[in-house]
């Protein structure tokens, strides 16, 4: 049992545990030293490395460390955002978009060209390992035979502004691709490639992480028409994009692989279950009972942060589902829709908003909530998120700020910065979705 209420150190200290154990660097070496098929790597002739995402950089010097006494057999390419690289003896590193911008480039693509030159003309005995994180389908562009980068990225924004689903976006985006839907893989001819994965998707799905360069693909061009037809977009796309759809369905075009050899071999090594359980062990040893909801939380902000407030109320009031001291957690990654002139935040400062909108003073007492993306972003923002309790309520009355104004303009990141409850920690060079955790004593 704990003494005193917990404040804010508990639960940083819950939230440092969590992006030490998810940092891709060591997650790369231990899967190197540990996985069965790292002997097969270690005998190679030849190391040919791949990838592209978010914790690329880490990741890269993760195999460098990995394979320090084997690095003359080592070369490679890997695509990462501008400003995360790092000097590397053998794997290059490409910049092949700015920081904050979620879109193909030239650079990506000229990153993505060389990749399949380079797994392409491997030999019989050389091996490969692709190194895949959060970001890497924007990362990684090929568009196929007869389709532009502007083609593709007009496809993208059509399909966003329609509302359609991820799943239906990769499934379009898989079938304008050469690398996508496991096409990666295909251009691979020697004796094994070990795909090393950085979970950012819930549900850990191989064909969804970064658009499954080396996964099967289980989606076929009259599914990607299928998505054009549902969201009525056949007179608003390119006609190179509807005729390359139009042929693939015909059967003139080969499908994605609905299948790949045993020599292609996919490792999820980080995920946002891996942070739960981390959170779960350090609540845990702070004295807290913890009930862990799981990585599967989806859908939109505020009805999450409702039915959480529910439960915090029930633990308050009855001690059920659990007695204080109680810490609940949940992963997974929820969205806001935004409407006309939305203020500036994201998907975890509103959800810490919410929740101190749906308890009050009166309800957070005793309560300290904190919402964080494992990259260290949270929107267009400097923050990972925020950090409250019953603090931050009558610092903001002080100041004359609503929670419940600032959050029906979707406007968190502004009263946090004024009530001093933003979570920043800078970029991790890790990616594994979100991480919530709300104490009550």
């Amino acid at each position: 049992m704990l003494g005193s209420p917990p404040g804010r150190e508990h639960a940083r200290a819950i939230w440092e545990a969590v992006v030490q154990a998810v940092l891709p660097k060591p997650l790369v070496v231990r899967a190197l030293t540990d996985d069965p098929v790292a002997g097969r790597i270690r005998s190679a002739s030849r190391i040919r490395v791949v990838g592209a995402g978010k914790a690329g950089s880490e990741m890269a010097a993760g195999l460098e460390a990995a394979l320090a006494d084997q690095l003359d057999r080592v070369e490679g390419l890997v695509n990462v955002p501008a400003g995360t690289e790092r000097p590397l003896a053998r794997v290059r590193l490409r910049p092949a978009r700015p920081q904050g911008v979620n879109e193909p480039t030239a650079a990506g693509v000229a990153g993505a060209e060389e990749m399949l030159a380079l797994l392409a003309a491997a030999g019989p005995d050389d091996v490969a390992v692709c190194l895949l994180s959060g970001g890497g389908s924007a990362l990684l562009p090929a568009p196929a035979d007869g389709i532009t980068l502007a083609d593709k990225q007009a496809v993208t924004k059509l399909l966003h502004r329609s509302g359609a689903t991820i799943d239906e976006m990769n499934c379009v985006r898989k079938h304008l691709s050469r690398v996508k839907g496991g096409q990666l893989a295909r251009a691979f001819r020697g004796r094994l490639l070990l795909s090393l994965i950085v979970s950012d998707v819930v549900g850990d799905p191989l064909d969804v992480i970064g658009s499954g360069p080396t996964a099967p693909d289980p989606t076929t061009f009259a599914d990607a028409g299928a998505v054009i037809d549902r969201y009525g977009l056949c007179d608003r796309l390119p006609r190179a994009v509807l005729d390359h759809l139009a042929r693939g369905a015909a059967g003139q075009i080969p499908d994605t692989p609905k299948h790949l050899p045993p020599t292609v071999v996919n490792r999820i090594i980080g995920s946002n279950r891996v942070a739960l359980d981390t959170a779960a062990r350090a609540a845990a040893g702070l004295g807290y009972r913890v009930l862990d909801l799981g990585s599967f939380v989806e859908g939109e902000t505020r009805p999450v942060a409702t039915a959480v407030a529910g439960i915090v109320r029930s633990i308050r009031a009855d001690g059920v589902p659990l007695a204080p001291p109680a810490c609940l957690l949940l992963g997974g990654e929820t969205t806001v829709t935004l409407g006309e002139n939305a203020g500036k935040g994201g998907r975890n400062q509103e959800f810490v908003l919410a929740l101190l909108a749906k308890l009050g003073a009166a309800g957070m007492a005793g309560v300290t909530v904190l919402s964080g993306g494992t990259d260290g972003e949270d929107g267009p923002t400097d923050a990972a998120g925020a950090v409250a309790d019953a603090g931050t309520l009558a610092r903001a009355a002080g100041l004359g700020l609503s929670a419940e104004d600032y959050l029906r303009r979707h406007d968190a990141y502004p009263f946090f910065g004024q009530t001093g409850d933003l979570l920043r920690c800078g970029l991790t060079g890790t990616n594994v979705m979100d991480v919530r955790a709300i104490l009550v004593t």
